[in-house]
């Protein structure tokens, strides 16, 4: 068995485009993430190309994306992620360790995970956070302490704890078929309709339209302070329009489709709710549900059931081919499991939230 001396874990290089000639260690990342997902999943629905994935990894004002490759023997067999957002006075960092399975169990991860720790402390982060998959497996289970959901107590749950982490939050990822009748979401859009006549619908691809920005900006930092997210803590985040411009930009530079679905308030023109479909540039690919939100102050009027079934509606002209679409809830937001579940939404897979506070 190999040894620790054949693993080399380096700062990733962030290229300028992936026909760099500095792109070997990018590209080389990608595919291992995919393939990461893929055992882990049993499906390639999150599998994204390199090109498509690179503007997600370039700096911005809003969030430092530190990364690193994992090599052993020279091939890449993994990434290591830290996120820290740019809020002032951010005590939180985001981040990941994923390998190839066949490198499980040499002690890649912990040492990874050092290098996790001390980036942040040497940042000033002490709150410290992580999500991951824990595909159903017999035996000894895990409860937040929210109490809805569960998970396995997994190689995945064993090294966050080992680490001294606590579960925080059980998310589930569901997904829609689209290759099927439609007939179900049309009648739940028709009782929405009834439901919210103070609101019409509204829809754009981004890049967005000057007119929506300062509203789809308002509502993008709601989903900061309003989503349910447990003992996982999020800074209030602060979005204008030149944010939104630099957010579209990240699916619109390669092709990408990002369709907002919103609520508009009549009276006042005021967005109140909103839905997100983003596909890759490849339309047969599986479709991602993102940010959906109804605002506090608007609940009460089927204006998230008015958004997701108009977008799933107008979703067949965008991408016909696209076999589902798949999307994430914790476990306790049952307002929105519900208007997923009665539009047809069927859980696949369930996610922890872990969190660590460091001492100062």
């Amino acid at each position: 068995m190999k040894t620790l001396t054949d693993v080399e874990i380096r700062p990733l290089v962030i290229p300028d485009s992936i026909d760099s000639p500095d792109a070997a260690d990018f590209a080389g990342m990608v595919r291992v993430r995919n393939a990461i997902y893929r055992e882990v999943s049993g499906h390639d629905d999150h599998r994204i190309s390199a090109d498509e994935l690179l503007p997600h990894y370039r700096t911005t004002p809003y969030e430092r994306r530190l990364a690193w490759v994992i090599l052993d023997g020279g091939a890449v067999v993994g990434r290591v992620g830290l996120d820290l957002p740019n809020e002032t006075g951010s005590k939180v960092a985001f981040w990941l360790i994923e390998l190839l399975r066949d490198s499980w169990g040499r002690g890649i991860g912990s040492s990874a995970y050092v290098l996790v720790e001390r980036t942040a402390r040497e940042n000033g982060r002490t709150v410290l956070q992580a999500w991951a998959e824990h595909p159903e497996a017999p035996g000894p289970r895990l409860a937040p302490p929210t109490g809805f959901g569960e998970i396995p107590r997994d190689h995945g749950a064993r090294f966050f704890l080992r680490h001294g982490y606590t579960l925080e939050q059980v998310e589930r990822n569901s997904a829609f078929d689209l290759t099927g009748s439609y007939d179900h979401v049309e009648r739940l859009l028709a009782e929405a309709r009834t439901a919210s006549t103070d609101y019409r619908v509204v829809q754009w691809f981004a890049p967005t339209p000057p007119d929506y920005a300062d509203g789809y900006a308002w509502m993008k930092s709601r989903m900061s302070t309003d989503a349910p997210s447990a003992g996982i803590e999020f800074d209030e985040e602060s979005w204008d329009a030149a944010r939104i411009a630099q957010h579209d930009a990240r699916y619109t530079d390669t092709g990408r489709t990002l369709q907002v679905t919103a609520a508009q308030h009549i009276e006042t023109g005021t967005l109140c709710a909103f839905n997100e479909l983003v596909i890759g540039k490849d339309r047969t690919e599986a479709t991602h549900q993102e940010d959906t939100l109804v605002l506090k102050e608007h609940r009460g009027h089927k204006l998230g059931t008015l958004v997701k079934c108009a977008a799933l509606l107008s979703w067949r002209d965008v991408a016909p081919q696209s076999p589902r679409v798949i999307t994430y809830n914790a476990e306790e937001n049952r307002p929105m499991l519900d208007i997923n579940e009665a539009i047809g939404f069927a859980p696949i897979a369930y996610e922890g939230a872990w969190k660590k506070v460091l001492d100062d």
